[in-house]
C-alpha cells in the first residue's frame, strides 16, 4: 500500500478512535444518569472545540515550551524550512522546551498553524543530522494532518482521567448515606473502567500515526537512517524521564515516561525495534534497484 493510500486509512481510523473516545465520555454520563448524561454531552461538544482551536497552545503550556529564537538556532530553522518545503507546507513555530531527554512534538489543527516543540536534550546532544531525521518526522505528523487527531485525544482522554479522580475522591470521602447501589456501580465504572478505556483508544491512535509519520519522515529525507539512528540514540540515553502529563505522552516521537511505573505496559508508541526495522527496510528496499542500475551501465556500453 503506497504512503498515501496508508496517510487515508490512518486518518479514517484515528477519527473513528477521537470519536470512541467522545462516545466514552457520553457513556460515562449516561452510566451516572440523570443531568449528568447532557453535562457529558455537552462536555465532550467543548473539548473538541477547545481541542480544535487551542490544541498548540495547550500543549506547548503543559510542556512549559518557550519560542526557539532564529538568532539561537540557525541551522535548526534552515533545516525546518528545507523540509517543509519538502513536504509542502509552510514552516512551523519552533519552540523549546526543558528537559534532558532527547524528544520532541508537532501540534496544532492544521499546518497553517502548526508548531514543533524540542526538547534542550534533543537539541544539544544529538548529532545535526539525527535532529534532522526527528524534525522530519514531526513535519510528518503535519504533512499527514494527525497532530489534530492527538492533541483533541489527549484533550477528552485527559478529561475522561479527571473526571475518573474526581469521583474517587467523591467515593473515598463519601458519606454513608449514599448507600444507592446504582450510583456505586456507575461511580466504581467511572473510575476503573473509564480511565483503562482511555488508554487502549489512543494506544490506537498513537501507534499507527507514528509508523506512518516514520516512514513519510524517510521520504522527506530520501532514507531512514537519520530517524533510525536518532531512535537508537534516544533509546539508549539515560536522560531522566520528562516531566510531562501522561494523557499528553502519545505525542512524543519517544515515549518520554519510559521506565516510570507502569507507563510501559501500555505503552502508546510502537516498539522501537520494530520502527527501526522498517526504517532500515525502507533503505534496503531503495539501495537495491539503484545498485542495479549501476552494475547495468557497463552492458549498456
Amino acid at each position: 500500500m503506497s504512503t498515501s493510500a496508508t496517510s487515508l486509512v490512518t486518518r479514517l481510523r484515528t477519527w473513528l478512535l477521537v470519536a470512541g473516545l467522545t462516545g466514552l465520555l457520553i457513556t460515562l454520563g449516561a452510566v451516572l444518569g440523570g443531568v449528568f448524561l447532557w453535562l457529558f454531552a455537552a462536555l465532550a461538544v467543548i473539548l473538541n472545540l477547545v481541542g480544535y482551536f487551542y490544541s498548540d497552545r495547550i500543549a506547548l503550556r503543559v510542556a512549559h515550551a518557550e519560542p526557539l529564537s532564529e538568532h539561537a538556532a540557525p541551522e535548526i530553522y534552515e533545516l525546518v524550512r528545507a523540509l517543509a518545503t519538502r513536504a509542502r507546507v509552510p514552516a512551523p513555530r519552533l519552540f523549546v522546551m526543558p528537559g534532558e531527554q532527547p524528544n520532541a512534538f508537532a501540534a496544532g489543527r492544521n499546518p497553517r498553524h502548526a508548531v514543533i516543540a524540542a526538547t534542550e536534550g534533543l537539541l544539544t546532544s544529538l548529532p545535526l543530522e539525527q535532529v534532522r531525521g526527528v524534525l522530519a518526522h514531526e513535519m510528518a505528523h503535519i504533512r499527514n494532518r494527525d497532530i489534530l487527531v492527538s492533541s483533541i485525544a489527549a484533550t477528552i482522554a485527559g478529561a475522561v482521567a479527571a473526571i475518573a479522580n474526581l469521583f474517587q475522591l467523591s467515593f473515598l470521602l463519601g458519606s454513608e448515606e449514599d448507600d444507592n447501589p446504582l450510583g456505586l456501580v456507575g461511580a466504581l465504572a467511572t473510575m476503573i473502567l473509564a480511565p483503562i478505556g482511555a488508554t487502549l483508544l489512543q494506544l490506537g491512535v498513537s501507534r499507527q500515526r507514528e509508523y506512518l509519520a516514520d516512514a513519510t519522515a524517510a521520504e522527506l529525507l530520501g532514507r531512514g537512517a537519520p530517524l533510525a539512528d536518532a531512535l537508537e540514540s534516544i533509546e539508549r540515553g539515560n536522560a531522566p524521564a520528562l516531566q510531562v502529563n501522561p494523557v499528553t505522552a502519545p505525542m512524543y516521537i519517544a515515549n518520554p515516561l519510559s521506565g516510570k511505573q507502569m507507563s510501559t505496559l501500555f505503552s502508546t508508541h510502537p516498539p522501537t525495534s520494530e520502527r527501526l526495522r522498517r526504517l532500515r527496510a525502507y533503505d534496503s528496499a531503495h539501495a537495491r534497484p539503484a545498485r542495479g542500475r549501476r552494475a547495468a551501465a557497463p552492458v549498456a556500453s
